[in-house]
């Protein structure tokens, strides 16, 4: 049957399923491809699920927006960590991964045909959201070294801007957004009243003691300040589904029900594993940074070597860097030809936004020190043939 058009026909399809496949059809291919940590969740959630298993209700619905303890427990979390003291017009929604608090929040503040402003290069499933909600994605490009331009953003605010994204640290750039900036563009999302959603799923992932700053813990910033977090890096919980949002109380109506038309609750027992992680704290995850620090280090050293090949923003967070390649391959030629010649797997840039030139992202933090060795020697190898 011949089917009508919809929206859905404007959202691109997910490439990491794509590059699954051909490393599937290579046998012995390492993956630099996938965002995950390399380690599991710590030792505590497997007490706390066993724990919950005979004392809480994991058979029963909970509340949309989370249960109680672990929605005090990220209040507690966020003051700590990320500065943001909440006040009385804001409230915390436990989501299923901060993809699902993004989409929530982009069909909580929007209408079919409105505008939210990204910039490039941008997260894949960020673009994806926004079409899929029928609005329409304003692209604003950032600068040589992967950092927002506010008058660009300034000048893109138009009738229909609904919000302005931000993500920091930055996936797939793994650049940090100075403080300055993200001031600037929090201020210009308040004087145009509109949103400011900003992403720090890698809110424990820095670099060379480059500080990280959350938008939320500006004073004056609740009101129309969006942030988003997630369980799945910090704590090796990528497959149990723990994100959670901070949003302005008049959005929390609207919220709730996008999540429970969705999911009616998020996942009772991940939600006791999450509580897990939070009383064992970001000291978890700070004990693999000097590992995933050791492989960015060889990473830059190998790839500073190639400069005749490609170019190199040094990336001060989270675990990506984005590749320029000087080759008259497409992108997608060139992750193919890796993969099946050298047997090594990245991601192509035009999946992030990128369409003009041949960008790689390069993600290094699922693979322990020795492994990812390996592979950045293939990935050199396969970039000095190539090209």
């Amino acid at each position: 049957m011949e089917t009508a058009f919809s929206r859905m026909d404007l959202v691109q399809s997910p490439v990491i399923p794509v590059v699954g496949q051909w490393i599937a059809d290579s046998p012995g291919t390492i993956s630099l491809g996938q965002g995950v940590a390399f380690y599991p969740p710590p030792n505590e959630v497997a007490v706390a699920v066993r724990e919950s298993l005979g004392q809480a209700p994991l058979h029963q619905y909970q509340p949309v927006a989370g249960i109680p303890s672990l929605i005090f427990a990220l209040t507690e979390k966020l003051r700590r960590d990320n500065g943001i003291n909440l006040s009385s017009d804001q409230a915390v929604v436990v989501t299923a991964g901060a993809n699902m608090g993004f989409l929530n929040a982009v069909l909580a503040i929007t209408e079919v045909g409105d505008e939210i402003i990204l910039n490039t290069p941008y997260y894949f499933n960020h673009e994806m959201a926004v079409r899929i909600a029928g609005c329409q994605p304003i692209l604003v490009p950032t600068d040589g070294q992967y950092q927002l331009q506010p008058d660009l953003i300034a000048q893109a605010i138009a009738p229909r801007t609904r919000a302005v994204v931000t993500i920091s640290p930055n996936n797939p750039t793994g650049a940090i957004y100075p403080e300055a900036d993200l001031r600037a563009v929090n201020q210009l999302c308040r004087e145009r009243a509109i949103y400011h959603i900003h992403d720090e799923a890698y809110d424990y992932f820095a670099y060379d003691q480059t500080p990280i700053f959350s938008p939320g813990a500006m004073g004056d910033s609740g009101g129309h300040t969006i942030s988003l977090y997630s369980f799945s890096k910090a704590y090796g919980m990528a497959g149990w589904r723990v994100g959670y949002m901070v949003i302005p109380l008049e959005l929390l109506l609207a919220v709730k029900k996008i999540q429970d038309t969705n999911l009616i609750c998020p996942v009772v027992v991940s939600q006791y594993a999450a509580l897990a992680c939070l009383r064992v704290g970001k000291n978890y995850s700070a004990q693999f940074l000097p590992e995933m620090a050791a492989c960015r280090q060889q990473l830059l050293e190998t790839l500073g070597q190639l400069s005749d090949y490609c170019r190199l923003v040094v990336p001060q967070g989270a675990f990506y860097c984005l590749l320029e390649v000087n080759s008259p391959l497409t992108d997608l030629e060139l992750v193919k030809r890796l993969i099946d010649e050298f047997k090594v797997a990245v991601l192509p840039g035009s999946t992030f936004g990128m369409d003009s030139g041949c960008y790689l992202r390069i993600a290094y933090g699922a693979l322990r020190q020795a492994t990812a060795s390996v592979a950045i020697a293939r990935l050199e190898q396969g970039l000095k043939s190539i090209c």
